[in-house]
């Protein structure tokens, strides 16, 4: 029951536009690989359609599926997307962007790149002079765009991001759209994260897929860094596990 809400979530989304955009991302907390973001925009009518009334229920935040469910359904928004009835676009920001401008940097710049797919921000400017057309996050979420389309995120309300938006926390468990791109996502990352196995094998990485487990963290004591590692996270934590001195290792493979 509760996954057939995500839907209902969704039509209320619509009121007084066209199109919702569901936006998420994967791998913030990864300590190897890229920062990925899928945008899905769906319609009224696909949100009415067959499809959505008696498949939806299987789609949920990518975290409460297993990677067979994840594929099963990236299958089918592939077809749904080639019929014209969805649109998806994914966005990444690299190693060397996330160590430029920070997680969160990057994270906005992935979210950016993949709604950039469907639509530029331009299309979400109003027709006015003011170099600050928002002075609240209230009044950014409530602005209707001229492209008559609704952005949602999952997660918190972002600063100095230039899409319009309204932020939902747990919005994967929330927003059917927010739930695919989570999933388109995940996918996505996870598919890069097995070819990166092929130039950087020995790390594990079509098993964790970058993130912070025992393995990956053995890996590195084992093997140093490679570049798909962030530098930064890597320090944070192995900083209980290796001598100071030793520090130095973990770029043997710069």
């Amino acid at each position: 029951m509760k996954r057939r809400q995500l839907r209902g979530f969704d039509l209320k989304q619509l009121n007084g536009v066209n199109n919702l955009i569901g936006v998420d991302e994967v791998g913030r907390g990864a300590f190897a690989g890229p920062v990925v973001a899928a945008a899905v925009l769906v319609t009224r009518e696909f949100l009415e359609s067959r499809w959505a009334i008696a498949k939806s229920g299987r789609v949920n935040d990518s975290k409460l599926l297993s990677a067979e469910q994840r594929e099963e359904l990236w299958g089918e928004f592939e077809t749904l997307a080639a019929e014209g009835r969805i649109h998806a676009h994914t966005g990444m920001a690299g190693v060397a962007e996330i160590a430029e401008l920070n997680i969160l940097g990057a994270t906005k710049l992935a979210m950016r790149r993949a709604l950039g797919g469907i639509y530029p921000p331009e299309a979400f400017q109003a027709k006015r002079d003011e170099p600050d057309l928002f002075s609240s996050f209230e009044e950014r979420s409530a602005f209707q765009p001229e492209v008559s389309a609704r952005v949602i995120i999952d997660g918190l309300p972002l600063r100095s991001f230039p899409y319009p938006h309204a932020a939902f926390v747990k919005g994967d468990s929330r927003s059917l759209c927010i739930a695919m791109a989570s999933i388109v996502a995940k996918v996505t990352r996870d598919r890069m994260m097995v070819a990166l196995a092929e130039k950087h094998p020995g790390y594990g990485f079509p098993q964790h897929k970058g993130y912070g487990t025992e393995e990956h963290r053995d890996a590195v004591l084992r093997l140093g860094k490679c570049p798909e590692h962030r530098e930064i996270f890597l320090r944070k934590l192995l900083a209980v596990r290796v001598d100071p001195d030793q520090m130095d290792f973990l770029g043997a493979q710069e």
